[in-house]
């Protein structure tokens, strides 16, 4: 069976549905061509800004949460592309002349102000790129002058901005929204109604990533202070796909979806819930752009092995799966099922059972037992025991 990782929407065609998200891996043209030679589908550039919009970096300005060795969270408080409005628009010709085929999305941003906006998009329509991404939602730096996580957080001035844009746009328009809100439903369903093509979530989760309990300073140490920054990798993947399931079930829209994407596995999920295509950048920033061969090889054996054609196919397919609390089926129980032949008789199952409110396993002439008297089935024993003795039955 032939397998084919193209896909198309809103009059774009896409190679694959990996692109490379508007962050440092796309702030320089020549660090785009690189990642383009190597395979990624597209590239959603880093921010551009009015060229007198003031800019100052900290330094340092990452920090990242280990388990155990492994890198699974992210934060960093860098700001926009500091690139001129020119270098963009040259190096976008350049890029489309020499990859006519791969999709490059212009990230912009601007003070809450018509002109502002307008005279960007209209200057970026005289170049080749093939749609636009307003950053509603950088969670650090900007909302302090008004902008990014600012705007997104305001549904209002979401639509408001994402109006002006549409006035001009000669291009598709993606919102990228923020998943510092209690609604991000809400907010989609005001750009998707103000005239939104698209829309891309998430964007970083504002967070803090913890101190150094031997001096009790910031991880994130500039000179002795910190901030809250933008949180991403691993960590927030959970987050990520909750936002764009919600945003698939408020909208009808095409959706980047982003956050946490380590592996080909991490994007089918995106999909699944709603993704047309799927941005990345944590995991290119540790672990370079060499990562789209072993993406790409694994979404292809997957396709071919569950029997599907096109990853048009994978989008949604969980979606109907969702349902309110109230909904879920509360019969039968699902109880505990020991397997005694790997079972360890560590005992860790009984400890969390019991100190978890329910008490319903317990050690019985030398064998995990289970009280279904008192077992509610919420699989927490599962999850606990070391020797994997534990599964599940009706």
């Amino acid at each position: 069976m032939t397998v084919n990782l193209r896909t198309s929407f809103l009059g774009i065609d896409f190679e694959n549905p990996f692109l490379l998200a508007s962050a440092p891996p796309t702030a320089l043209i020549e660090s785009i061509d690189k990642a383009f030679e190597m395979g990624w589908g597209g590239a959603v550039l880093k921010t551009i800004t009015p060229d007198n919009l003031e800019m100052t970096e900290a330094s340092p300005r990452y920090a990242v949460l280990y388990d155990k060795k492994r890198i699974v969270g992210f934060q960093n408080i860098e700001l926009l592309s500091h690139q001129t409005i020119k270098y963009w628009c040259d190096g976008i010709k350049f890029l489309k002349q020499k990859y006519p085929h791969k999709v490059i999305i212009a990230s912009i941003m601007s003070p809450v102000d018509k002109t502002a906006w307008q005279t960007l998009v209209k200057t970026l329509n005289n170049t080749p790129a093939d749609a636009f991404e307003l950053n509603f939602s950088c969670p650090h730096g900007m909302p302090e002058k008004g902008i990014g996580m600012a705007i997104g957080t305001d549904a209002q001035i979401s639509a408001q901005i994402t109006g002006w844009v549409k006035e001009v746009a000669q291009k598709p328009v993606f919102v990228k929204l923020s998943p510092n809100v209690t609604d991000m439903a809400g907010i989609g369903r005001a750009v998707d109604k103000a005239g939104a093509d698209g829309l891309a979530a998430i964007n970083t989760v504002q967070g803090f990533m913890g101190l150094d309990l031997s001096t009790f300073q910031p991880l994130l140490n500039v000179n002795g202070k910190t901030t809250y920054g933008g949180c991403s990798g691993a960590m927030v993947r959970p987050i990520g796909l909750r936002c764009v399931a919600q945003l698939r079930q408020a909208s009808q829209l095409p959706i980047l979806g982003m956050g946490g994407i380590s592996t080909w596995e991490d994007a089918v999920q995106y999909m699944a819930v709603g993704a047309d295509a799927v941005q990345v950048c944590s995991e290119v920033m540790l672990n370079g752009y060499k990562i789209i061969g072993p993406m790409l090889k694994g979404l292809q054996t997957f396709l071919e092995e569950k029997g599907i054609q096109t990853v048009r196919e994978l989008k949604n397919k969980a979606i109907p799966l969702f349902s309110a609390h109230k909904e879920l089926p509360k019969t039968p129980l699902t109880y505990p099922k020991i397997k005694h032949e790997v079972c360890g008789r560590c005992g860790k199952c009984i400890t969390i059972c019991g100190e978890s409110e329910h008490q319903a396993l317990q050690l019985t002439d030398g064998y995990i037992s289970v009280d279904k008297k008192r077992c509610v089935g919420c699989g927490l024993c599962r999850f606990v025991c070391p020797a994997g003795a534990i599964t599940t039955e009706k």
